[in-house]
């Protein structure tokens, strides 16, 4: 499993690709490559939300 910060990294650079001029925010919304990206992004913020949830023990 990756660490926090490992899997913090990854959106960083998943921020990126997609925050340039030109960005098409329909292909984004309605291309096969958009879903991947926003499904994998959305696995990503719950997986770091639990890693830090569990880290101070917010969920007792």
């Amino acid at each position: 499993m990756a660490t926090k910060q490992e899997m913090i990294d990854e959106m960083l650079e998943m921020q990126k690709k997609f925050d340039v001029d030109g960005f098409d925010a329909e292909a984004y919304y309605t291309s096969d490559e958009g879903k991947e990206h926003r499904r994998r992004y959305q696995e990503l913020t719950n997986m770091v939300r639990d890693v830090a949830s569990e880290e101070v023990k917010f969920w007792k």
